[in-house]
C-alpha cells in the first residue's frame, strides 16, 4: 500500500484540529477515496470537469426534446443538434463563413445601425475558423474546441484559488479550492461552455492571466490581456486586479527592505499600457475598419446597451418597474451582500488579486450592461463566486477551520448547481419566437 500523502496525516486547522490521523478518523474508503482525489488533482479536476459536460449536453438534450418549440427551429422535431444553431450561435457562424459585414447594416428607414456581427469579438471565430482547415463544419469545430478549452480553463481556476502564500493553511486552501472549481465545473450556465459561445476561451484567458500575474510572469499577462482585448471586454476588472497585485508586492518588498519592482520595472511598464489597451482594442478596429470612430458603440446601442444612461440606472429603473420599492430593496441587499461575503472570513482564504476580480467584475456588469438574462451566463466568468459556496459548506461558521465531514458535505452541494445546469437550459436555452430570453 502506497503511504498516505503528508498533507492528509499531518495536523492541521483545516482537519479541524484532530491529533489523530486523518485515515483514523473517517472510514477506510471514504478516506482511500479523499485521498486519491486529492493526491492527483489535476486527474480528478479533469474527470470531473467530464462528467459535468456530460451533464451539460444531457440538459441541452432535454431542452431539445421536451421544451424546444417547433417553430424555433422550423421543423417538428427539435434535436439536439438545433440548439446548437440558437441565438448567438448563428452570429458567430456568419463571421465564421461570411466574415463582419462592410459597410454596416443600417435601418433603410431611420438610417440608424442596426443589429450586425460587429457586436461578437473575433478571437473565438477566428480559431473555429482555423480548426474547420481540418474538414469539420463549424458546429462540430467550435465544440470540439470549446471542450478543450472548458478544461485548459477549470485547471487554472484552481490553480489561482490554492496559489501559496496566502493566510489560510496550504491543506485548507487545496481542499477549499478544489471543492470551488469542481462546483464550477457545474455552474448553472456552464452550458454555454459547450456550444459555440465565448465563455470558454474567456474563461481560460482570465484564469490563466491571473495566474501568470501572482507568478510574476508580466509579460506573459501582457499578451493575454491582448488576446483579451478580442475576445471580452474585461479590460476594466482586470487592470484593477493588475493593481491590486502591484499594491501587494510593493508592500511586501519595501516591508523587507529590497527595492521595489527592482528586476521587474520594464515588464511591468509593458505589462500595465497592454492591460489598458485590452479595453479598447476591439472598439478603435472596428472603428478603423468600418470608417466610423464610434462604430461599435454605436452598434452595442442596437443590441441595447446602453452605457451612456449612467451605471446600474437601467437595473435599478428595470427592479422598480418589476415590483417597486421590494425590488430595489432586494437589488441592494443582494449588491451589499456579495461584497461582505468576498472581503469577509468566507473570501478570505482567497488571493488577493482573485478577490479583487470577484469584487470588481460583477460590479462591472452591473453598471455596464442592461438588465437582461444573459447576466447569469457573464457571471460565469466570475469563478471565484463559487468559492464563497464551498467556503460556507465545508468551514466553521467563523470560517476558522474545515470541519471534518466535509467530503460529505461538499458532495452533497455539487448536487445543487448541478440541477442548475439542467433548469436554466430547459428555461433560457430554447428559442420561442417573439418571446426573448437569451441564454
Amino acid at each position: 500500500m502506497t503511504a498516505p500523502a503528508s498533507s492528509d496525516i499531518a495536523t492541521t486547522a483545516g482537519e479541524g484540529g484532530d491529533p489523530r490521523p486523518a485515515r483514523w478518523r473517517t472510514s477506510a474508503g471514504r478516506s482511500e477515496l479523499g485521498r486519491a482525489v486529492l493526491a492527483r488533482p489535476v486527474r480528478s479536476l479533469l474527470v470531473i470537469y467530464a462528467i459535468s459536460r456530460v451533464v451539460a449536453v444531457l440538459a441541452i438534450w432535454i431542452a431539445a426534446h421536451y421544451y424546444q418549440s417547433p417553430a424555433g427551429v422550423g421543423h417538428l422535431h427539435p434535436g439536439l443538434a438545433d440548439m446548437f444553431r440558437l441565438w448567438d450561435t448563428e452570429w458567430y457562424r456568419r463571421i465564421v463563413t461570411d466574415g463582419y459585414p462592410i459597410p454596416l447594416p443600417s435601418d433603410p428607414e431611420t438610417g440608424q445601425i442596426t443589429y450586425s456581427a460587429w457586436a461578437f469579438f473575433p478571437l473565438f471565430p477566428a480559431m473555429v475558423r482555423l480548426l474547420m482547415v481540418t474538414g469539420l463544419g463549424f458546429t462540430a469545430s467550435a465544440v470540439l474546441l470549446n471542450l478543450a478549452l472548458g478544461a485548459a480553463a477549470t485547471l487554472p481556476v484552481w490553480k489561482v484559488m490554492s496559489f501559496p502564500g496566502h493566510a489560510a493553511s496550504q491543506p485548507a486552501r487545496e481542499r477549499l479550492a478544489f471543492v470551488a472549481a469542481a462546483m464550477w465545473c457545474f455552474y448553472p450556465a456552464t452550458g454555454v461552455m459547450v456550444l459555440p459561445y465565448t465563455e470558454a476561451l474567456a474563461a481560460a484567458l482570465i484564469a490563466g492571466s491571473l495566474l501568470m500575474l501572482m507568478r510574476g510572469r508580466y509579460l506573459t499577462v501582457a499578451l493575454i490581456a491582448l488576446l483579451l482585448g478580442f475576445t471580452r471586454g474585461v479590460a476594466a476588472p482586470l487592470g484593477l486586479a493588475v493593481l491590486a497585485h502591484l499594491w501587494l508586492r510593493w508592500r511586501e518588498e519595501r516591508a523587507s527592505g529590497t527595492a521595489p519592482f527592482a528586476h521587474d520595472r520594464l515588464r511591468i511598464v509593458i505589462m500595465c499600457p497592454a492591460t489598458g489597451v485590452s479595453g479598447v482594442a476591439w472598439p478603435v478596429t472596428v472603428g478603423y475598419l468600418s470608417g466610423l470612430p464610434d462604430a461599435f458603440f454605436r452598434v452595442q446601442a442596437a443590441w441595447g446597451q446602453r452605457p451612456d444612461v449612467g451605471p446600474f440606472v437601467l437595473w435599478f429603473s428595470w427592479a422598480r418597474e418589476q415590483r417597486g420599492l421590494f425590488s430595489l430593496v432586494v437589488m441592494v441587499a443582494l449588491v451589499g451582500t456579495y461584497p461582505a461575503l468576498v472581503i469577509g472570513r468566507h473570501g478570505a482564504w482567497i488571493p488577493l488579486e482573485v478577490r479583487m476580480w470577484a469584487l470588481v467584475y460583477p460590479l462591472y456588469l452591473f453598471a455596464v450592461v442592461r438588465p437582461i438574462t444573459s447576466m447569469w451566463r457573464f457571471l460565469l466568468l466570475d469563478f471565484p463566486l463559487m468559492a464563497l459556496p464551498a467556503s460556507v459548506t465545508m468551514r466553521t461558521s467563523t470560517g476558522g477551520r474545515v470541519v471534518r465531514h466535509w467530503r460529505r458535505r461538499a458532495a452533497v452541494v455539487v448536487v445543487l448547481p448541478a440541477l442548475g445546469v439542467v433548469a436554466r437550459s430547459c428555461g433560457l436555452l430554447p428559442y420561442v419566437p417573439r418571446h426573448v430570453t437569451p441564454p
